[in-house]
């Protein structure tokens, strides 16, 4: 037997004859962050600059609101909602037409998306982040006629405060589905629509299963929450109002 061989036998002879070792208990320690904690001063004075120069960017006017809205003001629609529904509206079709060169026919928002009010008084970037806290984008989902017959019997079923935009539905006084119309046309559900949305309700969220399948799908790279910050910056002053996009009749 060479050196090489003998070593290669002698190395598994050993290691065949360790013990295993098993793992018998974990320990850990609470430990509970509060004021009693001496401050480092170091790492207040190196984060400082930082935290004011980010309370200076959320604090920044954008502009002012009438009124304090809230999603709960209001039963098939909400003068919030119709605010981020015609909002993503106005912002993102001239990103998707430059980029297709087609239109986006209606937004469909969720009405549990809608984190915050809106404070009458100023309107800051603040104030966006806390309507939508969350990462969520706009896409625009290429839906068949079909699809959009589920999307439209869905919001007539659930008769909840969804943000539309673009799409108008009208119930009966039992609550049943009377029209629906897109753009001032009454639904053709033999051609395809443009339907922006956010990436959340694209996957599923919110039992909103109709998205999928679709015949195309056109992610904008635009969050929902600087569609907002563009909006407010464009505008003077907020005055949003429940109209007649969802309602039903007396």
């Amino acid at each position: 037997m060479n050196k090489i061989m003998l070593l290669i036998f002698i190395s598994i002879f050993f290691i065949g004859c360790q013990d295993k070792i098993y793992l018998e208990k974990i320990e850990s320690e609470k430990i509970n962050i509060s004021d009693s904690i001496p401050l480092d001063q170091s790492i207040e004075d190196y984060i400082t600059p930082y935290r004011e120069n980010i309370n200076k960017n959320l604090d920044s006017v954008l502009a002012y609101s009438v009124n304090t809205y809230s999603k709960s003001n209001g039963e098939l629609n909400t003068a919030i909602g119709n605010m981020m529904a015609d909002a993503v509206f106005l912002q993102s079709n001239p990103v998707f037409k430059q980029r297709t060169g087609e239109n986006i026919d209606f937004v469909l928002l969720n009405h549990g998306g809608i984190r915050s009010i809106i404070s009458k008084g100023t309107i800051t970037t603040r104030t966006a982040f806390e309507i939508m806290p969350f990462e969520n984008a706009v896409v625009v989902v290429k839906m068949k006629g079909s699809k959009v017959k589920e999307l439209i019997e869905f919001l007539a079923e659930g008769k909840r405060a969804h943000p539309l935009s673009q799409l108008n539905i009208v119930l009966d006084e039992n609550g049943n589905l009377k029209s629906a119309m897109v753009k001032g046309q009454p639904v053709d559900f033999s051609k395809s629509y443009n339907v922006a949305t956010n990436d959340y309700l694209y996957n599923g969220g919110n039992r909103m299963d109709f998205f999928k399948p679709n015949d195309s799908l056109y992610p904008l790279d635009y969050k929902v929450r600087n569609v907002l910050i563009d909006y407010f910056t464009k505008i003077d002053t907020l005055n949003p109002i429940i109209d007649d996009r969802f309602i039903q009749l007396k």
